[in-house]
């Protein structure tokens, strides 16, 4: 390895921790190059369609310290690069960043040895049509969500499949996810934990007052078209809780699987089944 990006949250301790990552490896001979994430506030502007700049191409992979915040603000970046991305746990609950601090030197060892593997995540592309204009394009790893503002009255969230009438959800909101995305606002709100190298699509509704609406699993094939009733206002929607816009009765909202996936670095001896004992508190007594 030539090159790595480190993604750093910023907060003092994330901060230390990327100088002392930069000084060992560039001991080895490594260049870096380091980004600091500064979340951008979310936003009602009308139009969200971003160009963010992309990642380096030369970059062999990115190491983000910080918490899944941070690492949703590094896939934003990294884009459809392919580059490979290490989460480290310098956050909260840290679903994304798997991998704890006291590990990150051995880890980084095995990566720039190239003893590691990568697995495979979809990602979500969201689009808001307003009159048949385009005013906000995403890409998501975790989740779009429609939910209403405080105070707002319950929404009437009409969804298609394919174009096809599935149901008007009466709810204070709705989330579309992706298996990453399942152990995020979809498991709060009552949806299914999916392996996250599956490839389906999850319709999880917020609080619904119609208590037969449940978490709907489909697969990645379909596009899925939201709208708002007439009497819905206050009502916003979110890309991956980094972004997002005011929506109303005469916008379109497309969702549907993006042409690319991301490869997370794998951290070794450690299963998906381990991380979710860990995070949820699994196992003990």
């Amino acid at each position: 390895m030539k090159k790595i990006g480190i993604v750093v949250k910023d907060q003092k301790e994330a901060i230390d921790k990327a100088k002392e990552l930069e000084t060992w490896l560039k001991a080895k001979g490594i260049e870096v190059l380091i980004r600091q994430n500064i979340p951008a506030p979310i936003t009602s502007r009308e139009c969200l369609i971003e160009n963010i700049p992309k990642a380096p191409l030369d970059l062999s992979c990115i190491v983000v310290l910080g918490g899944d915040g941070t690492f949703l603000s590094a896939i934003r970046w990294i884009q459809d690069t392919g580059i490979p991305v290490l989460g480290v746990n310098l956050g909260g609950f840290g679903f994304l960043t798997e991998a704890s601090v006291d590990r990150l030197f051995p880890v980084m060892e095995d990566i720039i040895n190239d003893a590691f593997t990568t697995e495979e995540r979809i990602l979500l592309s969201a689009q808001v049509l307003r009159e048949g204009e385009g005013i906000a394009c995403q890409t998501v790893l975790n989740d779009v969500v429609v939910n209403k503002e405080a105070l707002a009255r319950i929404a009437h969230i009409r969804t298609y499949i394919d174009d096809d009438y599935l149901t008007t959800f009466h709810a204070d909101g709705l989330i579309v996810a992706t298996p990453t995305g399942s152990t995020a606002y979809s498991l709060s709100a009552g949806g299914p934990i999916i392996y996250p190298s599956l490839e389906t699509i999850i319709l999880t509704p917020i609080c619904s007052f119609t208590l037969t609406n449940r978490s709907l699993i489909l697969p990645d094939n379909v596009a899925i078209k939201i709208r708002l009733d007439e009497r819905d206002s206050s009502v916003f929607l979110t890309f991956d809780g980094q972004v997002g816009l005011h929506v109303t009765y005469q916008d379109s909202i497309v969702i549907q699987k993006a042409t690319h996936t991301i490869h997370m670095i794998r951290t070794p001896g450690l299963s998906y089944y381990d991380v979710l004992k860990a995070k949820l508190k699994w196992g003990g007594r």
